[in-house]
């Protein structure tokens, strides 16, 4: 089986905590020829998708993980499947991408299913379930926003395709930033923002749910740095063992339907305290803490799903 991985430069990922290292790690484990480009080397010549790709040995070894190939243009009907594993920002070059990627042949599998991420961005994807959603606003209406903050009284402002946890604000009661904010996120940029409710439950009842085929892997829990409200990891959360509520399943089975059907093979679901804030798609993250804290084996269970789909 040949296999592609489409993600950002390997030299710069944390190899300790990388979720697409584990996943590549088994897929080479079952036997999987592993080839590796970034989203820059994907190219379409007369409607045939094609990388700039070089075949990749990876180890476990954190100061010696990998090691390249000559590179070669490999046209994407000669490949089984391609992992689609960058992360955002979600901008046209990332669309761009998922539009070569459709163009794949019927004999190469894509996951997850470009179409699906593309239609269904990680913080407007939660608006199909809105009974598991907490009070927001999309908008690129400062007024609009103004008059959320005075009916919510606190307020979380965040970029509605941004990821990881950068540029997200909290607007306290008395609004002492939220001008400043403002002008900040429209100035320069035209799209709209999220306002969300502040959820105080961020600081203990925050988790992360890995779905795999729509089935609940498991989850972790993810508690801020001192005097921080965002738990992502890359900017400092800690994750930790936690329990789903039985809510917290209830979300999880509905929202892994959904992705069951649209064919998003992985996801991984932001869930504070009784609320759903995102549905992570683009390249999920969590794995390698699912067995770290558990000693679970998500990365098997993805594969083991892929398999089944190819």
């Amino acid at each position: 089986m040949l296999t592609a991985i489409q993600m950002d430069p390997i030299a710069s990922i944390n190899p300790r905590n990388d979720s697409t290292l584990i996943l590549m790690l088994e897929a080479q484990a079952r036997g999987h020829a592993l080839y590796y480009y970034t989203p820059k080397d994907l190219h379409m010549r007369d409607g045939a998708p094609a990388a700039h790709a070089c075949p990749i040995t990876v180890r476990p070894d954190a100061t010696d993980y990998y090691t390249l190939g000559e590179a070669r243009t490999l046209p994407l009907s000669e490949v089984d499947c391609v992992l689609m594993r960058q992360d955002p920002p979600f901008d046209l070059a990332y669309i761009t991408a998922t539009h070569i990627l459709e163009r794949a042949s019927p004999r190469t599998r894509v996951f997850n299913d470009p179409g699906a991420v593309r239609n269904h961005p990680e913080k407007l994807f939660p608006l199909a379930f809105p009974k598991f959603l907490p009070p927001t606003l999309i908008s690129a209406d400062p007024d609009a926003i103004r008059a959320f903050h005075a009916e919510q009284g606190e307020v979380v402002l965040k970029p509605l395709y941004g990821h990881g946890g950068r540029a997200v604000f909290r607007i306290a009661r008395d609004r002492a930033n939220l001008e400043a904010l403002l002008e900040l996120m429209f100035t320069h940029a035209k799209e709209p923002v999220v306002a969300q409710r502040f959820l105080p439950e961020v600081n203990t009842q925050e988790r992360r749910i890995i779905l795999i085929d729509g089935n609940i892997c498991g989850a972790f829990g993810r508690t801020p740095a001192s005097g921080d409200i965002r738990s992502n990891m890359r900017v400092g959360g800690t994750p930790v063992p936690a329990e789903l509520t039985p809510r917290q399943r209830k979300i999880a089975q509905e929202v892994g339907a959904a992705c069951r059907e649209k064919g998003l093979l992985l996801a991984g679901l932001d869930v504070i305290g009784d609320w759903l804030t995102e549905i992570n798609l683009t390249s999920p993250t969590g794995l390698r803490q699912l067995k770290t804290l558990y000693g679970l084996a998500p990365e098997k269970d993805f594969w083991d799903a892929a398999e089944r789909r190819g």
